[in-house]
């Protein structure tokens, strides 16, 4: 079975960033966002809602997936993994919300989802009343509106905290060592960006992935309702279910610098150059390489440690001039 998400119940005043990082593990925050005019809207109506964002809409277009309705509102690919099951077009909040309220009259509708836009792009009216007290004003946040949409299993290099604002959010949440459980699809080929999991949480039975059912059994779940928020760990993967007829969704992504240097947006690319350079290699090799990537990145020990400070290269603190001077030298490698 299943466990719960822990949960925070104290409205997330006290609450800080630093700490909700360094907990490195998912948390349930009960009424973060109680005081937003969104939430309010909603706890009055979809109409309420709709309305109440129409009038701070300014008509800038923004991403909208469009699933037909024998999909059950399930983002993924076609019968032969060449292609996704949904239109993509581009609209303004406005006119998804009369699509939304279209599709609330029918019986079987399709699925419509618009994605991660920038609440500054299109709706920069509400930034002023919807802040959350932890988080910097420079995280841009971004919403997400939709009828029944499910989003599978997948994950991302940020941080993440997620207000819902309208409709009941299901969160399905798994360890990154749950991976393998998962049968996620094409890394190079996926319906929004991150590689999702092709095996349906609702088809635990399905004989093709056998697996599936260890990945549920460590799951954690937890239903969102309009005032709560979870904040997700990098690489942790979620499942979401949107509830409702009309649901919506704050999130807050952020990469902190790491000391010493910066990062990359995405760590992808090198996922996959690794699985182009090492997995045809022969098992000793592949094992030999296994104990570098351990000993210079992913164990605890310093490796530079007995090397004086000014002498360790990549392995020390580095310049903004040393750190070009490494990039240029990757990619002369590559």
């Amino acid at each position: 079975m299943p466990g719960v998400i822990e949960e925070y119940r104290g409205a997330g005043q006290a609450l800080e960033l630093a700490g909700l990082v360094d907990r490195a593990r998912p948390l349930v925050i009960r009424g973060l966002c109680r005081d937003w005019p969104m939430v309010a809207w909603s706890r009055r109506s979809d109409t309420a809602f709709a309305q109440g964002l129409a009038k701070l809409d300014n008509g800038r277009e923004v991403d909208a997936l469009l699933m037909p309705a024998g999909e059950g509102g399930v983002i993924g690919y076609n019968a032969n993994v060449d292609g996704f099951n949904y239109a993509h077009h581009r609209v303004s909040i406005t006119r998804g919300l009369q699509r939304l309220a279209a599709y609330s009259r029918q019986d079987n509708p399709p699925g419509l989802a618009m994605q991660s836009a920038l609440i500054a792009d299109c709706l920069p009216g509400l930034l002023e009343d919807h802040a959350v007290p932890f988080i910097d004003k420079a995280i841009q946040p971004r919403i997400w509106i939709g009828n029944k949409v499910t989003t599978p299993a997948h994950f991302d290099e940020y941080h993440n905290v997620a207000c819902v604002a309208c409709g009941v959010r299901r969160f399905t949440l798994f360890a990154p060592e749950q991976v393998r459980n998962l049968y996620v699809g094409p890394l190079d080929f996926a319906p929004t960006g991150a590689a999702i999991g092709m095996a349906r949480l609702d088809r635990p039975d399905d004989p093709r992935y056998p697996r599936l059912k260890d990945a549920l059994a460590a799951a954690q779940v937890a239903e969102l309702h309009p005032g709560d928020a979870i904040y997700i760990p990098p690489m942790w993967w979620h499942h979401v279910e949107s509830l409702e007829q009309i649901n919506a969704l704050v999130n807050y992504w952020w990469k902190p610098v790491p000391a010493g240097g910066d990062a990359p947006a995405t760590a992808l690319g090198c996922l996959m150059h690794c699985i182009l350079v090492f997995r045809a290699l022969p098992p000793a090799e592949r094992a030999a390489w296994k104990g570098l990537l351990d000993h210079y990145v992913f164990g605890d020990d310093d490796p530079a440690a007995h090397i004086p400070a000014e002498r360790r290269g990549i392995l020390g603190a580095l310049t903004p001039g040393q750190l070009a001077e490494f990039r240029e030298t990757i990619r002369r490698y590559l």
